[in-house]
């Protein structure tokens, strides 16, 4: 999910109330599991048990946190990977009950995000809008977990988390996009095999960067283990690169980009009338025909653009922005996310997020053409390392002295792209192709300026596939930015909506 730079960042909710983490209803003590002696790799596992109440349904579960080993054909091992899994307790029959693997992007992120803003038992209490709070900050029990539906376990690749290179220098050797995606494949194929899983129902859920490497793992699994999954949750959807990308020479990025600017600017009120007054909805699909027609016709045209036709569109595009037809004639009908995070409320020395175009932040330089910070990361980043450190050691009874890497720094990234863009769309055609089982469920954000709806929906539109699997495609909008979950209606709906999904797809063809 998150990272300082637009491409690593890009590519990088009453039932059982407690309070702060977990006071009522403490988990037991942790033991060994099923007191098996440790073997020579010294892996670690806490085992906890806890209750959550989802749907008014109160839940046993049992928590695992630890790690395991990757190892070389000379069965060495390579690396330390952290997990946290969560299983509902009381199932005999695993093949009626499935598990997902759920993890975030960056690339450099790990799990926590998922974990305690959607996914998992607890949750960060934030403001109801997904707001800032002060600290300290609490969990919650999560009564819009997915635990009801489905086995959670939420991965750390390398570097991130707890997770390690056995020797450091050699972490490099799992940066990269095939590199990763080996990676996590083997920890999914070992997890599966230990906790006998080989017959449950499998599904991947990943967020930002964690799309791009679902949609690798659905071929990497597929190919390398015979493993076959029935569906996949994107969050907040990177799968071309190219959609995304303010390169010179690349007018995709702008056409594509164009709506989310139009939400932006309609949330802060910048927008004149009619499209002020209108519904959001209403407003959008007319900036989405803009984008589609008038606009990207422009762009194609270039230098060759008569005065007119130019004029016209200059205010148009201001029309739909919030931003002055003076700038934008200037920036040339081009106005990267940055700058226009940056423009849209100067006048008010404010700058808005890049995760959730929602939030604003003040700005010490009122002159500056980039935006100088995400105020939507800094809102919420503390609140999830605070409440996860504690989280660990408190009630999941996991006790290391390393530090647990929200973020981490894992460049240089191997793209694997020579002279072009990274198009992970291709692995994912191939495996709806090969396995017309499997079913995509996309959640998009209307704020989002990291990865933005209109974005993904281009992607799955020029998908490539059989126009028969493109019913196995879901795509559900929400009102809030690249973290949705965050803002506690589009968390409830996102709940009904991967639970929905999650039916479905068992539910066969």
């Amino acid at each position: 999910m998150k990272h300082g730079s637009w491409l690593r960042a890009a590519v990088c909710a009453a039932g059982l109330a407690c309070q702060a983490f977990g006071a009522e209803d403490a988990p037991k003590k942790s033991t060994p599991e099923g007191g098996k002696a440790k073997d020579e790799t010294a892996e670690k596992l806490a085992v906890t048990t806890n209750q959550v109440t989802i749907g008014g349904a109160k839940l046993n579960y049992t928590a695992r946190a630890g790690t395991l080993f990757l190892r070389d054909r000379e069965n060495k091992p390579t690396a330390e990977i952290f997990f946290i899994a969560y299983t509902l307790n009381g199932f005999e029959d695993l093949s009626r009950r499935p598990v997902t693997f759920s993890f975030n992007g960056g690339p450099g992120s790990s799990s926590v995000w998922m974990h305690l803003g959607l996914l998992g038992p607890r949750r960060v209490a934030l403001a109801p809008d997904g707001g800032a709070v002060p600290p300290p900050y609490k969990l919650l029990n999560n009564e819009f977990s997915l635990l009801d539906q489905t086995d959670l376990v939420f991965i750390d690749p390398v570097s991130t988390g707890f997770s390690r290179a056995v020797k450091p220098d050699d972490a490099r050797q799992f940066y990269g996009v095939e590199e990763d995606s080996r990676a996590i494949a083997d920890f999914i194929r070992l997890y599966v095999t230990r906790h006998g899983r080989w017959g449950s129902p499998k599904f991947l859920i990943g967020e930002s960067y964690g799309t791009t490497r679902a949609a690798v793992l659905t071929a990497e699994l597929r190919q390398r283990h015979r493993m076959n999954l029935n569906g996949i949750m994107l969050v907040s959807t990177v799968l071309n690169f190219q959609t995304l990308s303010f390169a010179a020479g690349n007018d995709l990025a702008y056409v594509l980009f164009l709506p989310a600017y139009t939400a932006t600017a309609w949330h802060h009120k910048k927008l004149p009338d009619p499209w002020q007054a209108k519904p959001l909805a209403a407003t959008l699909a007319a900036a989405e025909e803009f984008a589609l027609g008038d606009y990207q016709a422009a762009l194609l045209r270039g230098a060759s653009l008569p005065a007119e036709p130019r004029r016209q569109v200059v205010q148009k595009l201001a029309a739909f922005t919030g931003l002055a037809p003076e700038f934008l004639d200037r920036s040339n009908l081009r106005v990267s996310m940055g700058r226009f995070a940056s423009e849209l409320l100067r006048s008010e020395n404010r700058v808005v997020g890049r995760f959730d175009s929602r939030y604003t932040g003040l700005v010490r330089d009122r002159e500056a053409n980039q935006a100088p910070y995400d105020p939507s990361f800094e809102a919420v980043v503390s609140a999830f390392a605070s409440t996860f450190n504690h989280y660990v050691r408190a009630e999941l009874g996991y006790e290391s002295d390393q530090p647990y890497e929200t973020l981490a720094g894992v460049g240089p990234w191997n793209w694997g792209a020579s002279n072009t863009y990274l198009n992970v769309a291709e692995s994912l055609a191939d495996s709806l192709t090969k396995n017309p089982f499997l079913k995509v469920h996309v959640s998009c954000g209307y704020y989002d300026l990291a990865t933005p709806y209109f974005a993904a929906r281009h992607t799955f539109n020029h998908l490539g596939v059989d126009p028969q699997l493109l019913k196995n495609i879901t795509l559900d909008y929400y009102t809030a930015g690249h973290m949705m979950y965050l803002n506690t209606p589009d968390l409830e709906k996102q709940k009904r909506d991967l639970a929905h999904f999650i039916k479905s797809a068992l539910a066969g063809p």
